[in-house]
């Protein structure tokens, strides 16, 4: 039973860049369920990547950072005669030369270059797609599960994802003038994928969170990649400018109590 009702449907997948990133996982969930997937990634040797994990997939390049590959690229799916039910945005950039620093001290060419990437790229991407748009089309990004955590090793990528969260309801309103197109984000809590690996002090909240989710176990990629696949499905019809946290309960649990008596009675 095709119960997602994808198939056939023709989806164009941002961000994959190896078998680790949400973006595979996505596309891969998504080809199961019987869509076509469109990738689009920002260099060749992510192309060369795509072509191995996906072979004879239709692969473009595009560097979101720059608006005449944006435009080149809605001009070649178009001459292509493509028009697509979904969009997956799986990009974020931060930069973190000079290691992690206080926010306060975030520098504007780091907070800026992280918001343009990160976030205002859907909307340009968008813009620029918009006629290739089914009139009932999803668009779906990847956020984080909070964005009011202060975590000193995540930098200054919270408020850049809040941004991006923000972005969806304002993208649905100003698109409903002439679509039923909707947004909505995929919120995941802390996931082992390659980006995150760069991450400085990642491991350690990564194996934290294990601690604090009450199954004992994080959130896997795939996970993530599931409700990604569900909220591009006309299933989630009804969800609109939402993030859907997908953390595996590790908000519910931070106070448990093995975990504070482990802190408290520490020598």
């Amino acid at each position: 039973m095709d119960f997602l009702q994808l198939e056939g449907k023709k989806v164009l997948v941002f961000g994959v860049a190896n078998r680790r990133s949400v973006a595979w996982h996505v596309a891969k969930t998504l080809a199961e369920a019987g869509a076509e997937v469109i990738h689009v990634v920002r260099s060749q040797q992510r192309a060369d990547a795509v072509e191995k994990l996906a072979p004879g997939s239709e692969v473009h390049l595009c560097d979101v950072a720059d608006q005449s590959q944006i435009d080149a690229l809605a001009e070649t799916l178009a001459a292509r005669g493509h028009r697509f039910h979904g969009l997956v945005h799986s990009l974020a950039f931060a930069d973190y030369e000079g290691g992690m620093k206080p926010f306060h001290e975030t520098s504007r060419d780091q907070f800026l270059r992280a918001v343009d990437v990160s976030c205002f790229s859907l909307v340009a991407l968008c813009n620029a797609l918009r006629e290739l748009l089914e009139p009932d089309a999803s668009v779906v990004t990847i956020s984080i599960s909070t964005t009011r955590m202060a975590s000193e090793n995540y930098g200054f990528m919270a408020p850049v994802k809040a941004a991006l969260e923000s972005s969806l309801a304002f993208l649905t309103k100003s698109f409903s003038r002439f679509s039923r197109v909707r947004f909505n984000a995929v919120a995941p809590g802390l996931l082992k994928t390659s980006a995150s690996a760069g991450i400085p002090g990642y491991v350690d909240s990564y194996l934290f969170a294990e601690q604090v989710i009450p199954r004992g176990e994080a959130v896997q990629t795939q996970e993530a990649a599931n409700v990604a696949a569900f909220l591009v499905s006309p299933r989630s019809s009804g969800i609109v400018a939402q993030s859907i946290v997908v953390d595996a309960g590790m908000e519910i649990n931070y106070f448990d109590q093995a975990i504070v008596e482990r802190v408290t009675k520490a020598p």
